[in-house]
């Protein structure tokens, strides 16, 4: 007889997970609890969640041997393939079957074997649950399947209820563009669209026969108008044709051109104010010798000139830095991947480290480390972006570790901090371009919440990922991951774009 389910585990984690929710916890904390007591229950090796988001997805919760894809990329196409599963909640296959980089990664961690469920709310899949395991011949069960759906009905439930999710700032999947559509007749509405229930999120029953819930604009015009929930839809109106009293509204989703104005400005306004401090400084220190050339010994005029000195450095790395930021095309970096010695590059990209950094960092590295593969000449960036942050958020003699090591697909390396933290719920929202945990930390730490939206850019276009979590004992570990230089070539060639969500 194959193994059962064990359900009393299943009862008994999730009851702790709707203590979690009553409790006001909300967010990663609770899908990682979800997960933990999937792989209890289903008696998998791991588990992972993919959540999809406008232009893909990514892993962002993960468990036992899956635990490494954490903060890895799924690509759009994955995404388009959950969509179109005929109907089916959940379904098995051998990972061998799922083929490419993958199925290599999997196996290179003895996972054979792939149980997956969608997570649906309201007709739309907001990501998958995964479940493997080690042994190619594990009797997966109904009861197997029927618990895997379960628990990706819940945490869909999660997503429905908006208890601190999604974990992407842009949401779950974007439903295909269309335009909602509204008849007002005589001051009321007779006719909704499901286009119009998907973008306002009001039903039709809710709305017809009522006054239309959005500003009507004249008859040619066009406004734009946000709903509660931070959506904004462009609305335009027209007569009826054939008719005196009824108007056709149309409106369509223009949050993505409101949210590239607001980082456009957003932008402009971080750069001004980061620009400021070192250009004072560099005009103070130049006016100084200009006009008090002669009243200064040759000590105070080289004191001045290595100011200017190292002012004019700092500001050369934050201009390239807004720079690289801002411009989403081309390579970041401008070499192409190619084997490189990982441990060689961090060694001399924390040689490269300001002084305050450099004398906090503890390194513990391998002499025989496996070779990665990607640009070599990106690792000093991707290394001071962690240190900085792990510094800033961190106790000034706190240590910050570096260490690094290998598994059968990829090459890493941990920067480490004893510092605040990271809330799990933030771990994603960390990387997003200008954001910097609470509001009040951007007064407390200074810097242009940049760092990390680079270094995830640079890793991710060398085939990598990055990812973050809390370290045990407090602080937060800086994960990244580069493909084994050794790696069969199908696997060191595989880009983002083909994975699947392992």
């Amino acid at each position: 007889m194959p193994d059962a389910p064990d359900l009393a585990r299943l009862i008994t984690g999730h009851g702790r997970v709707i203590e979690m929710i009553n409790d006001g916890r909300s967010g990663l904390p609770v899908l990682e609890e979800l997960l933990v007591t999937a792989q209890a229950a289903l008696g998998a090796d791991g588990m992972s969640l993919a959540e999809f988001t406008s232009d893909g997805g990514r892993i962002v919760a993960a468990t036992g041997r899956a635990g490494y894809s954490l903060g890895r990329p799924v690509d759009a196409q994955f995404a388009e393939g959950a969509l179109r599963m005929d109907g089916r909640r959940t379904g098995e296959v051998s990972i061998r079957a799922i083929g490419g980089e993958p199925a290599s990664q999997l196996e290179g961690r003895g996972l054979r074997r792939l149980l997956w469920g969608r997570c649906v709310v309201r007709g739309m899949v907001v990501g998958t649950l995964q479940a493997f395991y080690a042994d190619p011949a594990h009797a997966i069960t109904p009861e197997h399947h029927t618990v895997l759906g379960y628990v990706a009905s819940c945490i869909a439930h999660t997503y429905g209820d908006a208890a601190g999710l999604p974990v992407h700032g842009d949401g779950p999947v974007v439903d295909a563009l269309a335009d909602g559509l509204a008849v007002v007749d005589s001051g009321t509405v007779r006719l909704w669209n499901p286009a119009a229930e998907r973008l306002t999120g009001r039903p039709a029953p809710e709305v017809l026969g009522r006054r239309l819930p959005l500003p009507l604009p004249h008859t040619g015009q066009a406004i734009d108008h946000q709903l509660p929930n931070g959506r904004w839809l462009k609305i335009t109106s027209g007569e009826l044709l054939g008719s005196t009293d009824s108007v056709v509204v149309t409106f369509r989703d223009a949050t993505d051109q409101h949210r590239r104005d607001h980082d456009r400005d957003l932008f402009i306004a971080v750069a001004s104010h980061e620009l400021r401090t070192p250009v004072t400084v560099i005009k103070g220190y130049a006016d100084t010798l200009v006009n008090h050339w002669d009243h200064l010994d040759e000590a105070g005029r080289r004191g001045a000139a290595n100011v200017l000195g190292q002012r004019a450095g700092e500001l050369a790395k934050l201009v390239d830095r807004l720079l690289s930021v801002d411009n989403s095309a081309g390579p970041v970096g401008g070499s192409e991947p190619v084997p490189f010695d990982l441990v060689d590059a961090l060694r001399a990209a924390a040689d490269a480290l300001p002084h305050d950094l450099r004398r906090r960092l503890t390194v513990d590295l391998p002499p025989d480390l496996t070779k990665a593969y990607g640009d070599r000449g990106t690792l000093t960036t991707v290394l001071t972006e962690l240190a900085t942050n792990a510094g800033k958020y961190s106790p000034g003699d706190g240590p910050i570790d570096l260490t690094a090591g290998a598994d059968p697909r990829s090459v890493w390396f941990r920067v480490s901090d004893c510092g605040i933290g990271v809330r799990p719920e933030h771990v994603e929202l960390a990387f997003d371009r200008y954001w910097q945990g609470e509001r009040g930390d951007r007064r407390q730490y200074s810097g242009t919440g940049l760092g990390l939206y680079l270094v995830r850019r640079i890793v991710e276009r060398q085939k990598g990922w990055v990812s973050l979590r809390p370290r045990d004992g407090g602080g937060t570990v800086a994960e990244v991951r580069l493909p084994r230089a050794d790696a069969p070539a199908a696997d060191v060639g595989a880009t983002v774009e083909h994975e699947t969500g392992e």
